[in-house]
């Protein structure tokens, strides 16, 4: 689960990590009353869940009261567009002081799945152009694996700082991590996180996402998510207890677990195609649960085709093929759609599908399905 930068600053603040002071704004009418309690200059931010927000027109300095007050009434209700994200509406902003800015570096602890471990990322090369110094100056940017005797000090002391500025540093990251592991965050991010002219070390931005797995430990993150930035397919999806997550390809997928899912997608890569969302209904879906599954799916407007791969254990073919039927007879489905079907009553499941009157494609094998895909 994301957050917006606001909340996650609040969150810095309780673990003691140093923020601008700063105003949220929801609403245009409040701009005015809002921006007089503010010295200038003051940065206007949009609150979005999205990287790149100032490549985008959504992050602007405004040096006066007059520009602020005209900057904050165009970036609020904006429609911010970012490689990231895509386009999304802007209904908050963050009024926030400016500070002095002698340096900017990059710090993000993020889970390693590799090593089982978080991970240490910083770099003394932070800002919009951090992806670009990956690219070009990998060496300026360092990763230290958190371990039960860690210390940052070696690796902090790499930036080239001076001990009081490296003290500091230490401090947001012992700070940043006792959020990780409290929150059961999956990263948590600064950039940039900044050292003023007055030698003071400064979170100007802040990002977190959070494990959804454990959001049932932390009922006050979870009061967190604005569901106003969530696809409403996959709020949907979660309200029926389905997993779904929305992609940019054309080929609809259901399968029952999320490895065959992924095999799914690599099966519809090999036909040339993108799978256009990742659903997993489950090992002891119902008929029902399989429609409201294919009611979601459908209201993709760029599906030209379904792909339903299931393995039938717990979830018998016979059932996903009378929720399938009931699907399209109910909804009025008319783009293709491909059934491959193995396992229990892989036979009953099939002659219903053969009967029903609608026209499918069942296929024996994955092989035959790259055919029937490769031609939509």
């Amino acid at each position: 689960m994301k957050i917006h930068e606001y909340q996650a600053k609040e969150l810095f603040k309780q673990y003691g990590i140093k923020v601008p002071a700063s105003v949220l704004c929801e609403k245009k009418e409040n701009i005015e009353q809002t921006i007089k309690n503010f010295t200038f200059p003051c940065v206007i931010k949009a609150q979005v869940h999205s990287g790149a927000r100032g490549k985008a027109g959504g992050v602007k300095l405004a040096e006066d009261y007059n520009s602020a007050i005209i900057t904050a009434e165009k970036i609020l209700g904006m429609e911010l567009t970012s490689k990231q994200a895509g386009t999304k509406k802007v209904n908050k902003i963050l009024i926030e002081q400016a500070v002095n800015i002698d340096k900017e570096l990059y710090l993000s602890l993020t889970f390693d799945r590799a090593n089982e471990a978080i991970a240490l990322i910083i770099s003394n090369q932070g800002g919009m152009d951090i992806e670009e110094t990956a690219k070009i100056s990998p060496d300026k940017i360092y990763t230290q694996l958190i371990t039960d005797n860690f210390n940052p000090e070696e690796t902090v002391k790499k930036l080239g700082f001076n001990s009081i500025i490296n003290w500091q540093i230490c401090s947001i990251i012992n700070s940043l991590y006792r959020l990780v592991k409290e929150k059961d965050a999956l990263m948590a991010e600064i950039n940039p996180l900044v050292i003023t002219k007055h030698h003071e070390v400064i979170a100007l931005d802040a990002k977190i996402n959070f494990d959804d797995n454990a959001l049932f430990r932390h009922e006050d993150i979870l009061a967190l998510k604005d569901e106003a930035e969530e696809n409403p397919c996959e709020l949907q999806a979660q309200k029926e207890g389905l997993n779904y997550i929305k992609l940019n390809g054309t080929i609809g997928c259901m399968v029952n677990g999320a490895g065959l899912a992924m095999a799914t997608m690599d099966v519809i890569r090999l036909a040339g195609k993108e799978a256009a969302n990742f659903l997993d209904v489950g090992g002891g879906a119902s008929s029902d649960k399989i429609e409201k599954a294919f009611k979601i799916l459908i209201s993709d407007k760029n599906l030209k085709a379904v792909f339903i791969n299931i393995f039938g254990g717990i979830l018998r073919c016979d059932f996903l093929a009378e929720g399938v039927k009931n699907a399209i007879q109910n909804l009025n489905i008319d783009i293709p759609v491909i059934v491959r079907m193995e396992g229990t009553n892989k036979s009953k499941g099939a002659d219903i599908l053969n009967h029903s009157g609608l026209k499918f494609t069942v296929v024996n094998d994955l092989n035959e399905a790259i055919e029937v895909i490769k031609n939509i």
